[in-house]
Formats: structure tokens, C-alpha cells, sequence
């Protein structure tokens, strides 16, 4: 990194603005979670082979939705066996500096996040969390941990009778759903903080970016506004995307392509130095 970015860093750090990190699929990866938008997310429903993009709507949940959880309850066991790396504890460190100028907005719906250590009233899970749970119904806006008599599930195990059961509304008795946002569903505030996001957008001096190509809509609007509005962004990815070309763009921004549990913590060494 150049000396005048690491001065430009620092000055952020010093100032008052919001420091926000925007933090997708890249970071879990380093901690072995794929995207399951590949290969590793296909599931074999009888002879159709269906694409994540299929699987992750209500459709297809409101069609077959004991498949459905099925497909999630293996993609939970995988998020649980992985652990929070070192770019999700510089990400812990860089709260406790900065507290209330720091937010953390994520894609991920691993909960490495909270996991490793960062509080869930900074984190904006904006996809959700699968781990828990809501009304399929919407007889209420509960959201609720999956009930550890639930177990994870390989692409080979059935849904058991106890587990229907247990994946019923404690409020109604009606089928839950997995709280994610699929993919024929919009944004809103209440699940997944869409006017938070965006007033948080307008505040942030600091953006940085990571592991994210921006395929879905309020990250991309969150990065634009920001833009809009001056704020400085940094990018950081393995591979060269539109955040890293919006980065370069905006005013003094830049683009370290690095994998996060490298650059991450190196980062928060530039903006805690002198702190």
C-alpha cells in the first residue's frame, strides 16, 4: 500500500465518519464454505438435478419444501463446521477500536461474524442467518434458532418425522421457512435491515469491500451511495470486480487484491496505528 493511502486511512480513523465493511461470499471462503452457487449447491430431487438459483426460492420451497430445508440443513451443517478466520477477527478488533463508527453490513448467512466475536447490533445480516428460522405463514415476525434437535443433514439423509415436527411455528404450528432471503423475494427492513443499510450508507466516510462481486441489489446500492456521497471505498478480493473498478473510481479510493484474512488485518494495523 502506497504512504499517502496509509495517511489517507489514518485520517479517516482519526475523524468521526462512519466506518462500514461490506463483507460477502470471499471471506467465508477462506474458512472453507463454499458459495453454493456452484457445483457444491446443485441438489438431485429424484432424476432433476435443480441449480442454487432454483432450490433458494419460495416457489420452489412453497412446492417441495421438505427438500428445501433439506438442501439448507446440509448447507447449516457445512457453515458449521467452519471457523471464523483472521480476516473475521480483525473484523471483531475493528469494532472494539471504533464502536459505534463501526457497522458491519454481510451477505454471508454463516453467522461467522457474530461467531468470531462481532456484536448483532452493528452486523446487518442482510440475507439472514441459516441457523434460524420463521413462519412460513408470517403469523408473527419471529425469528427463531433452529432447535438443536434438528440435525445438520448430508445430500443422503431424509428429513426425519421428529425434525418435520420440529420445524413448526412455536406460535401457529405452521411449517417454517429457513430465514434467508431467496431469490424471488425483496429486501425489507424488519428481516433484513434494507432502510438501515441504506441510511447507514449516507453516513459512511469508509467503505471497504470484501469478497464480494456485488450480484445481488443492496450491496450495490449501499456501494453506490456511498460513491454518491464522496465516501472513500476500498475494495479488497482476490480477483479484480465492479466494486474494485467503482473503488478506483471514486475520491482516492483503491483496490488491494489480496485474500481478506491477509489484507484485513494489515488494514486494521494502518487504521489503529497511533491509536
Amino acid at each position: 500500500m502506497e504512504t499517502s493511502q496509509k495517511q489517507l486511512l489514518q485520517r479517516i480513523a482519526k475523524g468521526a465518519g462512519k466506518i462500514t465493511v461490506l463483507t460477502g461470499a470471499g471471506i467465508s471462503a477462506e474458512s472453507g464454505i463454499p458459495t453454493f452457487r456452484g457445483p457444491e449447491g446443485y441438489w438431485t430431487v429424484g432424476s432433476e438435478v435443480y441449480h442454487p438459483q432454483e432450490m433458494a426460492t419460495f416457489q420452489m420451497f412453497s412446492q417441495i419444501p421438505e427438500e428445501v430445508w433439506k438442501w439448507y440443513l446440509y448447507r447449516m451443517g457445512v457453515c458449521k463446521g467452519a471457523r471464523p478466520n483472521d480476516g473475521h477477527k480483525a473484523l471483531v478488533d475493528m469494532e472494539n477500536v471504533f464502536k459505534d463508527r463501526f457497522a458491519l453490513i454481510t451477505q454471508n448467512i454463516d453467522g461467522l461474524h457474530l461467531s468470531a466475536g462481532n456484536s448483532l447490533q452493528r452486523t446487518y445480516q442482510i440475507h439472514g442467518n441459516v441457523f434460524h428460522m420463521r413462519c412460513a405463514l408470517e403469523c408473527s415476525e419471529e425469528v427463531y434458532p433452529i432447535p438443536e434437535t434438528v440435525s445438520p443433514k448430508t445430500k443422503e439423509e431424509q428429513l426425519t418425522a421428529q425434525d418435520i415436527q420440529a420445524l413448526r411455528c412455536p406460535l401457529c404450528g405452521a411449517r417454517t421457512r429457513p430465514h434467508v432471503l431467496l431469490f424471488d423475494e425483496s429486501y425489507n427492513e424488519h428481516h433484513y435491515h434494507f432502510y438501515s443499510s441504506m441510511a447507514l450508507a449516507q453516513e459512511t466516510a469508509l467503505l471497504i469491500i470484501v469478497g464480494t462481486a456485488g450480484a445481488t441489489n443492496l450491496p450495490n446500492q449501499v456501494a453506490r451511495e456511498v460513491y454518491r456521497n464522496n465516501g472513500i471505498i476500498v475494495d479488497i478480493n482476490i480477483e479484480a470486480n465492479p466494486f474494485s473498478e467503482l473503488a478506483q473510481q471514486s475520491q482516492q479510493g483503491f483496490f488491494i487484491q489480496q485474500p481478506s484474512a491477509t489484507a484485513l488485518p494489515e488494514l486494521l494495523d494502518i487504521l489503529t496505528e497511533g491509536q
